[in-house]
């Protein structure tokens, strides 16, 4: 006999669900390693140097504030052993951030590697290594690691809270605003209740999760580490430990928030006294969730780049913009599903909630994706903006799944009036009902004869109203349960097939809300990924137009993106010129992968041109000395002045382009 089981949302939404999975399931392992704001700009000595003597230190330069620890820079001679002395020394002068190390007296000649890992102001991870030589190369037996910082799974664990992180501030902040804003009586549905609790329980839980992975995170990389207390207590002490730590504390305001919510407010039933208390809720609610989202703002993208006293609130009020949108919407699905008698009027409401939400989203999007974006060329040519595109399309495909659900709300208001209400059931229609329900359920061959029912049958089933047996057989009282069961899913299909606007917003609802679920994974990623417009403020430096000034005893050290067009044919070239003044110089040049990672090239050439006084182009052969490492010493440059100086890269036997800069040298 077939077990009847408690209604389900059905296969549609099944296979929603399982799509929305896979595509972030897609997002969340095309997502690259998080990258930041700041990057490593320069090196003393630079990498691939080859010195006379042993340097006293080893500085780092950095585009932007990091954030150093006693092992942020490690030196290992070429048998990997420490060279340096674990003191790092702040040589940071204005506007200049540079950090170093310094070495241990009397090092012998060899290869060194310098292999740093620091955290970046907006709170994700960034490391690197490069080489030197003293006195002359030798070979070295330190292996370079190949996990990024912030990668493995440590890196895949602490992504998987973020997301959560972010899918349970909507569904808190979203839930309480739909019961205060659009269907009060929500606050006594158990369901609505439950969905609430679930978005406060998923966000605790996912900051304690990354507030735990936080050391390994931005350090070992070892799942194993996230039990060292030594480690926890150094992360309490960052800008990302206190958003955190603060973060839980707001969390147990917004625990009480929650426990008046669907305690106190949902037994009020004088309409002064709950609208008093509503307005209060309110009023603490949007303290607390603007607090919540403040941890964000304080600690990622919005507290760096350009503008940050105003891209801090702007960014509190996009996402709570985002939360009142799409946690309101999941929380409308529940009740659509599970508490189907939610009134029209609440739907309504809801409509005219998201619209404004929609309209702050806009708004603060285009201020957003023009701070961090800058430009529309950064817009289709970096990773960020092609993120951002992503995000636009969907929220387009949001915003117009949801004017259909407008529809159906409209229609629903539309029929209202006209809709009788339900007439109280008749005793004799019992019996009718219950064969109706078991049939519709394909389960009516279940339903007991009256011949076979016998004396079985409840007292609430007998013709005669004669008191039942006091023991029922405990088969039978299983058969009598399921079929119950079956004729309330009976009546709940029943009752939804017979109102086809309200299935239809239904549909719309749940397919709004498989959309969001990709469209916060989206979102999630384009927090972890650098900037379009630093990724921008790099590429620059292969235009003619923008010039690099040589400082005296300083190298000229930029970056100029290529494409050939080719297989393989992205990337990235690093040019160093030491000293970077008139007379000889050593050049050397990285080739690059986008990802970071050397690319080997069949060949690369230069030309030096100063056009003010006809001098050149004079070629430089570099020679290769390892893979994505060119070389050529003694390259004279014979008098001052802007120099442009042209890269020309070749990735196969047709498939080559030149790049160039302009640099003046003193």
């Amino acid at each position: 006999m077939t077990t009847p089981t408690a209604p389900r949302l059905g296969t549609a939404l099944a296979r929603l669900l399982v799509l929305a999975a896979a595509l972030l399931g897609v997002l969340l392992a095309g997502a690259a390693p998080a990258s930041a704001h700041a990057a490593l700009t320069g090196s003393d000595p630079q990498d691939g140097a080859v010195v006379a003597t042993a340097p006293k230190e080893v500085g780092l330069t950095f585009s932007e504030q990091v954030a150093m620890s006693p092992d942020s820079i490690r030196v290992l001679d070429p048998s990997g052993r420490r060279a340096d002395t674990g003191e790092i020394i702040d040589l940071c002068s204005g506007a200049v951030v540079k950090y170093g190390v310094a070495l241990r007296a009397g090092l012998p000649d060899g290869t060194y590697t310098v292999a740093w890992q620091t955290v970046s102001a907006d709170s994700h991870p960034i490391a690197g290594a490069f080489t030197f030589s003293i006195g002359a190369p030798s070979a070295t037996s330190v292996a370079l690691p190949e996990q990024a910082a912030g990668g493995g799974v440590v890196g895949a664990l602490y992504g998987i809270a973020r997301y959560l992180s972010y899918a349970g501030f909507a569904v808190l902040v979203g839930g309480g605003a739909f019961v205060l804003l659009c269907w009060p009586r929500g606050a006594g549905v158990r369901p609505v209740q439950q969905t609430v609790v679930r978005g406060w329980l998923t966000l605790t839980g996912a900051t304690l999760v990354m507030l735990l992975l936080r050391g390994p995170y931005t350090g070992s990389g070892k799942l194993a580490d996230v039990f060292d207390l030594g480690g926890l207590q150094a992360v309490l002490q960052t800008k990302t430990g206190a958003a955190l730590t603060s973060r839980l504390l707001l969390l147990g305001a917004a625990a009480l928030f929650v426990a008046v919510l669907f305690g106190a407010y949902a037994r009020r039933t004088d309409p002064k006294e709950r609208k008093d208390l509503a307005f209060g809720l309110g009023l603490g609610g949007t303290v607390v969730a603007a607090g919540i989202a403040g941890t964000w703002a304080l600690a990622e993208h919005a507290s760096t780049g350009i503008q940050p006293g105003i891209a801090m609130p702007v960014d509190i009020l996009h996402l709570l913009a985002v939360a009142t949108w799409l946690g309101g919407l999941t929380t409308l699905l529940v009740a659509l599903y599970r508490a189907p008698s939610v009134e029209r009027a609440a739907v309504e409401r809801f409509s005219r909630v998201a619209f404004v939400s929609v309209a702050v989203l806009v708004a603060t999007g285009i201020y957003q994706s023009w701070r961090q974006v800058g430009s529309w060329s950064a817009l289709t040519g970096t990773r960020y903006g092609q993120l951002l595109l992503v995000k636009i399309g969907l929220m387009a495909v949001l915003v117009g799944i949801a004017w259909i659900s407008r529809r159906w709300t409209r229609r629903l208001a539309e029929r209202a009036p006209t809709l009788p209400e339900p007439e109280p059931e008749a005793e004799g229609t019992e019996k009718d009902l219950e064969d109706e329900g078991l049939e519709n359920e394909g389960l009516a061959d279940e339903a007991p004869d009256d011949e076979d029912a016998g004396d079985d049958r409840p007292a609430d089933a007998d013709a005669d109203g004669e008191d039942a047996p006091e023991e029922i057989d405990p088969e039978r009282a299983a058969q009598l349960a399921r079929q119950r069961a079956a004729v309330a899913t009976a009546r709940r299909k029943k009752a939804r097939d017979a109102d086809p606007e309200r299935t239809g917003l239904r549909r719309s609802v749940l397919t709004e809300a498989a959309v969001a679920v990709v469209l916060l994974a989206v979102t999630t990623v384009l927090t972890s990924t650098e900037p379009g417009r630093t990724e921008e403020e790099a590429a620059r430096t292969g235009g003619t137009t923008a010039g690099s000034t040589a400082v005296p005893d300083r190298p000229v050290d930029f970056r100029l993106p290529f494409d050939t067009g080719g297989v393989d044919g992205k990337g990235v070239v690093r040019l160093s010129l030491d000293p970077g003044r008139t007379g000889a110089n050593a050049l050397h040049l990285f080739v690059e992968r986008p990802n970071g990672k050397p690319l080997d090239v069949p060949e690369i050439k230069v030309n030096l041109t100063l056009e003010e006084k006809g001098v050149g182009p004079l070629p430089v052969a570099p020679d290769r000395i390892q893979t994505g490492h060119w070389s050529a010493s003694g390259v004279q440059l014979p008098l001052p002045g802007e120099w442009r100086i042209q890269v020309t890269v070749r990735t196969s036997e047709i498939d080559q382009t030149t790049i160039e800069k302009n640099v003046k040298i003193g």
